[in-house]
């Protein structure tokens, strides 16, 4: 649908986010809480990118991802938190059009890239382990680069496309309350004043594209993984390949089924007050999850960590 002029002109020229609750006590609560997970994240996040860099032992392709892993997730939530933070400290502060289309864009890049990139790990794990001697050759690092870049290249290709369909609509009013704390995409398209079936049909597709199909490469990915680990004859040797599996396996049912619920479920089933929760946990919980996950559960970071600040102290 082409943009309308006339359509826009009563538009609205910015959107106001819905406050989380109207109790001043619980606003400040609710922003020292979101300020601490988010320095949390970051914090977890840099840590592991730092231990990544700084330890030789660790510079193998699992490892490189993992570092792009956990810079993603700190942009993935600097693009959404700090404005929750600043309508929780300051009242609803409206958005423009533009801050909103470049809040969504960057949001859907990012999660998108986030997605792509967990199956590119999981094709990593089923390298190491069921073609363990060919590791090397199968992964070298220029092909790890190229993966990673392809994961963000298909993801800003899409996201591009699906902001700027998106805001080829008509929304009316001077000024709309979106019923969420960022600019994603169902929320905005509810705002609409316009036939939304060709957005909804686009979204759904772009869905299936970022959640379903690399979410089947890694059900593939660990089903020739587990049938490997079953064939390793000694007790301690399939411990450590499923402990290695076991980290990425548990980010990725986080991230995938959270995302699902939100993107691949009938709008008619949908409540706009259970996609807020569910965003606030892709949001918050997963990047926050992800470096302990990994650290708690791969004795290699572990292990880094330990010397790490065992040096510092010394």
């Amino acid at each position: 649908m082409a943009w309308n002029p006339a359509l826009n002109q009563s538009g609205p020229t910015a959107f106001v986010f819905r406050a989380f609750t109207a109790v001043p006590g619980l606003q400040a609560l609710l922003f020292l809480l979101f300020l601490l997970l988010y320095l949390v994240i970051l914090c977890g996040n840099s840590a592991i990118i730092w231990v990544v860099c700084t330890h030789s032992s660790l510079r193998t392709p699992m490892y490189f991802f993992l570092c792009n892993l956990s810079f993603l997730e700190i942009c993935y939530t600097s693009a959404v938190v700090p404005l929750i933070l600043a309508n929780l400290l300051g009242g609803q502060k409206p958005i423009a059009l533009a801050g909103c289309g470049a809040q969504m864009f960057f949001f859907v890049t990012l999660g998108s890239t986030d997605c792509f990139l967990l199956a590119v790990m999981a094709y990593d794990r089923y390298v190491a382990i069921c073609q363990p001697l060919r590791y090397a050759l199968l992964m070298p690092p220029r092909l790890c680069v190229q993966l990673v870049a392809g994961s963000l290249g298909l993801a800003l290709g899409l996201s591009l496309q699906l902001t700027a369909l998106i805001f080829t609509l008509p929304f009316c009013g001077r000024r709309r309350e979106i019923n969420h704390f960022l600019c994603d995409v169902p929320p905005v398209l509810r705002l609409a004043c316009a036939d939304t079936r060709v957005h909804q049909a686009v979204l759904y597709a772009v869905g299936v594209l970022v959640l379903t199909v690399p979410f089947l490469l890694i059900c593939v990915s660990y089903a020739f993984i587990a049938s490997a680990i079953l064939r390793i004859r000694s007790a301690e040797g399939r411990r450590r390949a499923f402990s290695t599996c076991s980290s990425h396996l548990t980010v990725v049912l986080l991230q995938y089924g959270c995302c699902s619920l939100v993107y691949l479920r009938p709008r008619s089933s949908t409540s706009e007050d259970q996609d807020r929760q569910i965003a606030l946990v892709y949001t918050f919980v997963t990047p926050l999850l992800n470096p302990l996950i990994y650290t708690l559960r791969n004795q290699d970071v572990k292990g880094a960590l330990r010397r790490a600040i065992a040096a510092q102290g010394g």
